[in-house]
């Protein structure tokens, strides 16, 4: 990174919510509580995922995925965030910078591509479930699962990239609360045009394809719906269509809102809110989405809850 005034370059400073002190107080004190319920929700599922049996199928192994993942997003942002609330010092080292841009970028496209495999889980379930344990096989799982990672990684690796290959000229003030490419892009004192339809066209690629395969699970589980009359397995996961759909529309509206608009389009008010919603409250509110009305969840968590009290 060319800083053209020859001065060492140490990092940046991350404005975020600075200019509106009282909102900071406040913001701390509830992301603080919704950070908490994100740690408790996650560890959950993952918990009650892998003590009961009857949750050892595909769809909790890959929701167990999701919660593991949403920790680590949640994780990689919002501790620094209240560091920052409390108190006046608001810089970030380059090498976290780094660090942070490169994790969080690649956990969100994993979740792109991770919802993309959870919906074809149900349509395996629902359109094929004579042949479903055939098809999600354990190993089938894992593979998918570990593709799901490996690819949103490999795409941070092509994202992060960007903001690094222009010169900043001494300008490091990202108006954002965490590290982020589009912020980032606007420090530049040159011309960023090629690089922001760089990254448009690979965010375009990593929303589209999970996308595509989303729409197409769900336009078979249609179908199927109005063919025939669901089997228990079939209803245990249509039951839980719904939650996922609510999901993905939580995480692909905020995603798009923010990813996909034209730079020129982009407000530096309207990015902080919707970023602190897609990287707090939708890693909160994933598991009560999940629990809340499915039986399974809710009949390990008794289960679990009475084998510790019994073991007194």
């Amino acid at each position: 990174m060319d800083q053209k005034n020859g001065s060492s370059f140490t990092g940046f400073i991350l404005l975020g919510f600075s200019d509106r002190p009282q909102l900071e107080r406040v913001l701390f004190v509830v992301l603080l509580i919704f950070y908490l319920l994100t740690l408790l929700g996650n560890t959950t599922i993952i918990a009650l995922s892998r003590l009961d049996p009857q949750l050892q199928t595909p769809m909790y192994f890959f929701l167990s995925n999701l919660s593991f993942l949403d920790l680590c997003y949640t994780t990689s942002t919002v501790p620094q965030l209240l560091v920052h609330l409390r108190g006046a010092d608001k810089s970030i080292s380059f090498t976290v910078c780094v660090a942070q841009l490169f994790i969080a970028l690649g956990l969100g496209c994993t979740e792109c591509i991770l919802l993309g495999v959870m919906a074809f889980d149900h349509y395996a379930a629902i359109c094929m479930p004579l042949h479903y344990t055939v098809i999600m096989h354990p190993r089938l799982c894992a593979l998918l699962a570990s593709a799901s990672w490996f690819i949103g990684f490999v795409t941070s690796s092509l994202q992060m990239v960007l903001p690094f290959l222009v010169p900043l000229c001494g300008r490091n003030k990202i108006e954002h609360f965490f590290c982020e490419v589009t912020p980032l892009l606007k420090l530049a004192c040159v011309d960023t045009t090629v690089n922001e339809s760089e990254l448009f066209s690979v965010r375009v690629i990593i929303v589209l394809i999970p996308m595509a395969l989303i729409t197409f699970s769900y336009g078979q589980i249609v179908r199927t719906m109005l063919r025939i009359k669901l089997v228990l397995g079939q209803r245990k996961a249509f039951g839980t269509c719904g939650s996922h759909l609510t999901v993905v529309s939580l995480f692909y509206g905020t995603g798009i809102y923010i990813y996909l608009q034209p730079s020129n389009n982009y407000s530096r008010d309207q990015g902080k809110f919707v970023s602190l919603f897609y990287t707090i409250v939708t890693p909160m509110v994933n598991p009560f989405i999940y629990t809340l009305r499915n039986k399974d969840v809710t009949g390990a968590m008794r289960k679990v809850l009475c084998r510790g009290y019994d073991s007194r």
